[in-house]
């Protein structure tokens, strides 16, 4: 029985107000609204095995009891945490006693479904290929990562989305009116501004909203005869509340990669939101600095080379002062970095030239570039005919050349029109004009 008729006042807030329809669902209409495709499928009494990948909190668990009580399917559940495959064997077996004896379907729900490993994945094939359950499986991570393309290719993936602040809103306000939240009838209310706080607080996360609101209620004095949380109350219960961020997770790489896309998009606003963000969820400062230095190098390059200076600066500015001060000298980097002129030419030459380093011989080092530390090597010609430099005007020897010589005339690193690049891009094209108007040639026959 899905929801069954036993008091539930010792289960948690977010427990107590799972929606029993789904219409009383928060959020997700982009697959759940009328004409999507969850939701049609639904409609039609279609079930088929899915994976509901998504942040904590969004509503992965109820969803999946939902589906089982809108098609009377049975269902039944395994924690990917502590089953292994005698229980999946277990269950498939009630599956099949369950559709035997009553004709009745069963979803197989699966939480953090990343953690099986292939084995255990594998177990799953065959009954969900001829119908025993329906599988459905919950992760917040990649499940393209994470997951057997045998299991991925016989279900769909739905990607649940962090809900938005008006959804949580309401939802609270349902906590705060409905009897089964156990609220109301405490007398225990909220203003709008309070129910707002919360919303924001609670990062898109459902179960955390509950949660806030149930702990701001047990800190309610029930002798004091005021049950309104107001925002002081509030305040005391968000007091080190830290914001979602997975470190190693899928929201971990999103927030990174928002803070580089910002960066190399050049908006200083969106670089510096994405970098408090990161630091308000409680990622590693150092982190950021290590990947604040990877993008001076490539997405920035020699167009401003003081920009690799500057988020070495930053660096180790935090180590020196640690946490507080330290965030500022990196918010100093980001910004700078967001600021500069932008070029990955240092980044795609490097790119290219691994790239025929790899797919091209191993030349030999030409002889008048060798060093001739001994008699037998001078003897042998290493360093011969080698021009120094510093002999010739402008410190340029013209028509030299330094790479192998069937590689002579390869032209990589092209410097864009930015930043001091321009001023790189000039200097290598009058070079390049020097070699072409000098008698002199390296590889005459060339």
């Amino acid at each position: 029985m899905l929801f069954d008729s036993t008091n539930h006042d010792n289960q948690p807030l977010a427990a107590r107000m799972r929606p029993e329809a789904l219409e009383y669902y928060s959020g997700q209409t982009h697959i759940l609204a009328k004409g999507k495709p969850l939701r049609d499928a639904l409609d039609r009494g279609q079930l088929h095995s899915m994976i509901l990948w998504g942040p904590p909190g969004v509503g992965k668990t109820t969803l999946a009891r939902l589906i089982a009580h809108v098609t009377d399917a049975y269902f039944d559940t395994l924690s990917a945490v502590l089953a292994g495959v005698k229980d999946i064997r277990e269950a498939v077996e009630r599956a099949k006693q369950r559709r035997a004896m009553h004709g009745t379907n069963t979803i197989l729900f699966i939480d953090e479904v990343h953690r099986f490993n292939k084995s255990q994945q594998d177990a799953f094939l065959p009954h969900i290929e001829d119908g025993t359950v329906i599988f459905i499986g919950a992760t917040t991570e990649n499940p393209s990562f994470e997951l057997n393309n045998a299991l991925l290719s016989r279900s769909r993936v739905y990607v649940l989305q962090s809900l938005q602040v008006a959804d949580i809103e309401q939802l609270l306000q349902r906590a705060l009116t409905e009897p089964r939240g156990g609220l109301i009838q405490r007398n225990i209310t909220a203003n709008k501004q309070v129910v707002n706080s919360i919303a924001i607080a609670a990062d898109g996360d459902a179960r955390r909203a509950l949660n806030i609101l149930e702990v701001a209620s047990d800190l309610m004095s029930p002798d004091s005869g005021n049950t309104e949380i107001n925002q002081a109350l509030l305040d005391q219960v968000l007091a080190g509340e830290v914001k979602r961020f997975d470190k190693g997770g899928d929201i971990f790489y999103e927030q990174i990669s928002a803070l580089h896309k910002a960066v190399r998009g050049s908006s200083a606003d969106g670089a510096l939101y994405w970098f408090c963000r990161m630091i308000d969820g409680g990622c590693d400062p150092l982190y950021i600095a290590r990947r604040l230095t990877t993008m001076a190098s490539e997405d920035i390059g020699n167009a401003d080379p003081r920009a690799l200076e500057i988020t070495l600066n930053a660096w180790e500015a935090f180590k020196r002062l640690g946490s507080g001060e330290g965030e500022r000298a990196l918010a100093q980097a980001v910004l700078y970095l967001a600021a500069a002129p932008k070029s990955n030419k240092v980044y795609t030459a490097l790119n290219e030239m691994m790239a025929l380093v790899k797919s091209t011989p191993g030349y030999d080092v030409p002889m008048h570039l060798r060093n001739a530390p001994t008699s037998l090597m001078k003897d042998l010609n290493y360093g011969g005919e080698y021009r120094y430099a510093h002999d010739y005007p402008g410190a340029f020897a013209a028509g030299e050349s330094y790479l192998p010589q069937p590689l002579h005339a390869l032209r990589v690193y092209q410097p864009s029109d930015r930043g001091l690049e321009i001023k790189i891009a000039q200097k290598i094209e009058h070079l390049n004009a020097l070699d072409e108007a000098s008698d002199w040639r390296r590889y005459p026959d060339d």
